[in-house]
């Protein structure tokens, strides 16, 4: 399955370069064929199931976990000062996923600079946007958040919505970064280094709330 933001990228390269081929240009032909079919691989959309309980926040999005730390003042501020940061490669999936069930409660988007998303001033000062989630269990937050070569972000809700965990939230095109950030009560089930699939790795775990 292919996002559909991706068509354009897939579709518009590969006819360009069949009709170059066509004409005998054969080298900007192939490249533009063979950007087309980099876009078939990197806007893929597969299915994902994540099999943890209910009260588990599952992983935002594809990638490798770059950090788990404290979050900016204003998210602690927020009842939300733990955040753990997913690096996203040009070859990982970049649909993104929600983490729990839950209705969206705030969402900020800011136009921000193109910073390399491994530096830690890309999650303040990058293209981003901050969306906060009311769940059953609590609080939650994601920034989705632009890399160097990233061209724009998609995001697919409003606030009012309400997604099912795994839902599809939008997706970042190219290199980039997702922050989550989680109330201090959540426990976090990843460390450095680990790799996570969205809507599937079981990333935090958020205390049930006693019968009463």
């Amino acid at each position: 399955m292919i996002a559909p933001e991706g068509w354009p990228f897939v579709l518009i390269p590969m006819c360009l370069g069949i009709v170059c081929i066509v004409l005998g240009w054969d080298i900007p032909g192939w490249a533009l064929v063979g950007f087309g079919l980099f876009g078939l691989y990197f806007f893929r959309d597969p299915a994902r199931t994540c099999d943890a309980p209910p009260n588990v926040a599952c992983s935002p999005a594809d990638g490798r976990i770059i950090a788990v730390d404290d979050a900016p003042d204003d998210l602690a501020a927020r009842g939300l000062p733990r955040r753990v940061s997913i690096f996203m490669s040009v070859f990982d999936v970049h649909v993104n996923r929600a983490p729990l069930a839950g209705r969206l409660a705030d969402y900020v988007y800011n136009p921000g600079r193109k910073i390399s998303a491994f530096k830690e001033k890309a999650s303040l000062e990058n293209e981003q946007n901050l969306s906060v989630w009311e769940t059953p269990w609590g609080l939650l937050a994601f920034k989705q958040i632009a890399g160097l070569i990233a061209r724009r972000i998609v995001f697919d809700h409003e606030p009012g919505d309400t997604v099912a965990r795994g839902d599809r939230v939008g997706l970042i095109r190219y290199g980039s970064r997702v922050d989550l950030f989680l109330p201090e009560s959540a426990e976090i089930l990843v460390k450095p280094d680990d790799r996570v699939r969205a809507g599937e790795t079981p990333i935090a775990r958020f205390p049930v709330p006693e019968a009463g």
